[in-house]
């Protein structure tokens, strides 16, 4: 590909292209036109290249999820995730993700991504034609703004990131607090305090015993014995019922 980003046409201003999705639900099919999806509505669209791809399912998709209710509380009525993915495939990828807080549509057809003006050739990695990967808010049906990867070999990550769209949206809304969370493999109450810390939308740095920690480490930064052990900006919170009890 070339280096030469005004390939990509920015479409702020504009509106979506009018596109029909087809989408299977619950064993029925049903469709989705952009009319009803975007027609009085702040949504938050982002697309990538494909569903089950690396980063797509370790940090775009997962991050955009675990902002959503930080989305909704300012304004945001739906979020989308758009790939040339047939809807067999975008199901399944949902269903593997338990990414329940995002709308997941298949542009199957590509119909969508060639009227935004970004489906790509991904020909030598065997993928056909792809969407390359952006981020936009739509109101009503009109582009207010849009991220667009550089276009760069690869797959470039820098600007349609959920943290980046979020703080266009209210730049007060973006995470400022530090967490760090320990941790040990196949400890539930671990998943329990992840799952409170995603819920508020807050990212950590996890440090797992026998990987990135001993436990005699851990006992001299937190002298404690047990898993997990929480710090918010460096105040210590303790484990889970502690973490539970903070954001109440």
């Amino acid at each position: 590909m070339s280096t030469n980003n005004s390939k990509f046409e920015n479409k702020q201003g504009q509106k979506v292209p009018a596109v029909t999705f087809p989408i299977r639900e619950n064993n029925d099919w049903i469709s989705r036109d952009t009319q009803e999806i975007f027609a009085g509505k702040t949504v938050v669209v982002f697309s990538l290249p494909g569903a089950f791809t690396p980063t797509c399912s370790s940090s775009h998709l997962p991050r955009y999820n675990e902002l959503a209710s930080k989305f909704a509380a300012n304004g945001v009525d739906e979020i989308l995730c758009i790939s040339v993915n047939d809807t067999f495939v975008m199901n399944a990828w949902a269903a593997d993700q338990a990414a329940d807080n995002i709308s997941f549509i298949p542009d199957g057809n590509g119909d969508f991504t060639n009227g935004m003006g970004l489906l790509v050739e991904k020909n030598d990695i065997g993928f056909g034609k792809r969407s390359w990967r952006y981020s936009m808010l739509v109101k009503d049906g009109v582009i207010e703004k849009m991220f667009i990867e550089a276009d760069l070999p690869g797959d470039p990550f820098e600007v349609s990131d959920a943290d980046t769209m979020l703080k266009f949206i209210n730049p007060e809304a973006v995470q400022t607090t530090q967490v760090s969370l320990f941790t040990k493999p196949g400890c539930p109450h671990c998943a329990r305090a992840k799952d409170l810390l995603a819920q508020q939308g807050l990212q950590y740095e996890e440090l797992t015993l026998g990987e990135e920690i001993s436990i005699s480490a851990m006992r001299a930064i937190t002298n404690a014995d047990t898993v997990p052990q929480i710090f918010i900006d460096g105040q210590h919170i303790g484990g889970a019922d502690e973490l539970a009890k903070h954001f109440s």
